[in-house]
């Protein structure tokens, strides 16, 4: 169960719903595994949501995306997902060196109904991981023990349909185009030595 914290009582109070914040943990909450219907969800998102914070608590909220299936659900309390390239920056997943605690949030924006699934855990990165092979153009995974699963209210989850995948999803053989702003100026420069636009 989530630790709620005196803020989130002070709300439950003032709002009369501790008893129903209370019910909410014992129906959808004590069980903190991976279900099959969990998992279904979570395997056929092409995105999803990661909360991190570093050792103040400094948040980060990044954007995950890639093919649905790319986060991987390992077992009943364990899941994966690849990281691949970015700005370089490695705002979140340098924040698991010092904070491995993270919040990952999926929304089924086409589900009938739609529905939410936040998966709260302990996220570590994984640079020589076996699995970063089975992840063409992956730089190397993250894997998850989950601490909570549990639904969220989808009232709120707009109806929305994918119109295109991204074109820099590396494709089977870990090829992807190379992001325009590489060649810019103010970039090309200052690239890692093997970065692929550096043969541009």
């Amino acid at each position: 169960m989530p630790d709620y914290t005196r803020g989130a009582r002070a709300l439950q109070d003032r709002h009369d719903t501790r008893r129903l914040a209370d019910r909410l943990d014992e129906r959808f909450v004590a069980e903190p595994a991976l279900t099959p219907e969990r998992r279904a969800l979570i395997e056929r998102q092409p995105l999803f949501f990661l909360a991190t914070a570093d050792a103040a608590g400094r948040p980060q909220c990044s954007y995950k995306g890639g093919d649905p299936g790319f986060v991987r659900v390992l077992s009943d309390t364990e899941l994966c997902f690849p990281n691949y390239d970015g700005n370089g920056m490695y705002l979140s997943m340098g924040n698991l060196a010092e904070n491995p605690h993270v919040g990952l949030l999926f929304v089924d924006f086409s589900g009938r109904p739609p529905s939410r699934l936040r998966v709260n855990g302990r996220a570590a990165v994984a640079l020589d991981d076996p699995l970063t092979a089975t992840y063409p153009g992956a730089q190397f995974v993250v894997r998850v023990v989950v601490d909570a699963v549990f639904p969220n209210c989808p009232r709120y989850v707009h109806r929305m349909e994918l119109v295109e995948p991204s074109r820099f999803v590396p494709g089977a053989d870990g090829a992807a185009p190379v992001p325009e702003w590489k060649r810019a100026d103010w970039a090309c420069d200052v690239l890692p030595a093997d970065d692929p636009a550096r043969a541009d």
